[in-house]
C-alpha cells in the first residue's frame, strides 16, 4: 500500500545527526571500534531516530489537526475517525519500540543487541493492516471535505505554520505507511554490518524474514481493499454489463486517465481478469463514481496494439488541425476479438503509454498462466504464481528503467495498482 508519499516527505524531514556525534568516549571503550562496527551503530541509531521522528509526527497529527478540528466542529467525530483511522493505536506501538531501543543503549551510546527486541516487536506491525486498508477511503473523504471553506482555511493556516514543515495533513497521515515500507531496508542495513559471529546475527536474520512476511501480508490485504473500493464505485449502464470477472477480481493491476479520439477523458481500470472503460463523475460531496461506457473486455480476449505516432487521425477545431501531429501521439488500440469493441486511447505522454502497454502485457501473461493450473487439476492453486510473475517482472522493469518512486503508486512490490 505502499510508496508515493515517501519521496515527498523525506526531503522535508528534520535535520538528521549521526551516531558518532552522540558517542561518548569518556565512559571508556575497551577497544577501538572497527569501520564495520561504526556502520552497524549508525544503522541502529538511524532506526531509533526514525522511531522518535515518527512518534513526534503522530502526536503532532493528533494534537494540531484532529483535536482542534473536533473541538471547533470543523469536522464531525465520525469524519475525523474515518480520516485518521487507527492512527492513535499506532502511537503506543512505536513508543514501545523507541523505549526498548533507548534502554538497550550503553552509557557510551553504543548498542550491543537489537535483534531480540525486533523479533519480539515486529508482530505488532499487523495493526497496520486496518490502517493501510482504509487509507484510500480516508484520502477520498479528506479531499471532499477540503471543498468546505472552513476546512480549507484551517488546513491552509496549519500548512503555513512552522510546526507543519510545509507538509499538509495527508503527508502526516501517510508518514506511518512510508515508515512501514522502510523497515526491510533499515533492518537489512543493520544485518549487513553485523558480523556472522556476532550474537545478534541470528536474531537479525529472523527479523528480516519476519518483516518481509508481514509486509507481504499487509500489502496483499491492502491491495484487496483498494480493489474492492473501486469495484464498489463502478456504475453499470446495463445489467448485462455486470461481469462476474470484475466482481470476483481481487487485484487491480493499474488504473488511470486516458483520452479517446475526441479528447474525452476516460478512466480505465485494468483488473486481473478484465479491462473496464469508464467516465468518472461526482455529485456534490459524494465519492467519485465510475460509469461504465462499454461492456468489460476479458483480459484473455483483449487485443493490444501499439499505434505509431501520427497513425491516428483525431477530430477537433480548425486551430487544432495545425497541431494535428502533436495531438495524434501516444495512442494505443484496445479491442476485443471479431471487432466487437475497439478503442483508440491516448496517454498523456510516451512514458505513460509505455507503462500501460507493459501493465497490459503482464496482465495478459498472468491470465494465460492462470488457466494452466486449472487444467492441471482441481488441487492446483489458481492465480498464485501469476501474481508473483507480475510482481517480479514489474520489479525488474522498475529497476531497469529507473522509475521514480513518486510515480509508482504503491508499486507491484506492495501488490498495489499503478496509478496513471
Amino acid at each position: 500500500p505502499l510508496a508515493t508519499g515517501a519521496a515527498a516527505s523525506s526531503s522535508k524531514r528534520r535535520d538528521s545527526k549521526l551516531w558518532s556525534e552522540t558517542f561518548d568516549t569518556g565512559h571508556g571503550t575497551p577497544q577501538m571500534l572497527s569501520p564495520q562496527d561504526i556502520r552497524r551503530q549508525e544503522a541502529i541509531f538511524e532506526l531509533a531516530q526514525g522511531e522518535q521522528d515518527l512518534v513526534e509526527d503522530l502526536h503532532l497529527a493528533r494534537k494540531a489537526y484532529h483535536d482542534p478540528m473536533l473541538k471547533l466542529s470543523i469536522m464531525t467525530e465520525q469524519e475525523l475517525n474515518q480520516i485518521f483511522g487507527t492512527l492513535n493505536s499506532l502511537i503506543p506501538l512505536h513508543e514501545d519500540l523507541l523505549c526498548q531501543l533507548r534502554d538497550a543503549r550503553n552509557p557510551d551510546g553504543s548498542t550491543e543487541l537489537v535483534g531480540p527486541i525486533l523479533t519480539h516487536w515486529l508482530p505488532c506491525l499487523r495493526q497496520y493492516t486496518g490502517y493501510c486498508s482504509k487509507q484510500l477511503a480516508a484520502k477520498s473523504l479528506l479531499d471532499r471535505r477540503k471543498q468546505d471553506p472552513r476546512v480549507e482555511d484551517f488546513l491552509l493556516r496549519c500548512l503555513q505554520s512552522p510546526f507543519s514543515r510545509k507538509l499538509d495533513l495527508w503527508n502526516f497521515l501517510d508518514i506511518p505507511r512510508s515508515r512501514l515500507v522502510k523497515y526491510p531496508l533499515l533492518l537489512r542495513e543493520i544485518q549487513k554490518h553485523t558480523a556472522n559471529e556476532h550474537p545478534d546475527k541470528p536474531y537479525l536474520d529472523q527479523a528480516v524474514s519476519m518483516v518481509q512476511g508481514l509486509l507481504s501480508d499487509i500489502n496483499q490485504r491492502t491491495g484487496e481493499a483498494e480493489c474492492q473500493y473501486f469495484k464498489e464505485r463502478l456504475v453499470y449502464g446495463q445489467k448485462s454489463w455486470r461481469d462476474g470477472m470484475v466482481e470476483c477480481s481481487t487485484t487491480l493491476c493499474c488504473h488511470g486517465e486516458l483520452k479517446n479520439t475526441r479528447g474525452v477523458k476516460l478512466h480505465v481500470f485494468l483488473f486481473q481478469d478484465a479491462l473496464v472503460i469508464t467516465r468518472s463523475s461526482s455529485l456534490n460531496d459524494q465519492p467519485i463514481s465510475y460509469q461504465l461506457c462499454h461492456q468489460p473486455i476479458p483480459i484473455q480476449q483483449l487485443v493490444l496494439e501499439d499505434l505509431q505516432d501520427g497513425e491516428m487521425r483525431v477530430g477537433g477545431s480548425i486551430r487544432g488541425a495545425f497541431s494535428n501531429n502533436e495531438r495524434s501521439k501516444n495512442f494505443l488500440r484496445l479491442s476485443s476479438p471479431r471487432g466487437q469493441q475497439s478503442h483508440c486511447l491516448q496517454a498523456s505522454d510516451a512514458f505513460n503509454k509505455q507503462q500501460w502497454i507493459n501493465c497490459i502485457r503482464l496482465a495478459k501473461e498472468a491470465a494465460v498462466l492462470d488457466v494452466e493450473p486449472l487444467e492441471a487439476g482441481p488441487s492446483a492453486k489458481a492465480g498464485a504464481e501469476p501474481i508473483e510473475d507480475i510482481k517480479a517482472a514489474a520489479e525488474l522493469y522498475v529497476q531497469d528503467y529507473s522509475i521514480p518512486t513518486n510515480w509508482v503508486s504503491s508499486n507491484y512490490v506492495a501488490r498495489q495498482p499503478i496509478v496513471f
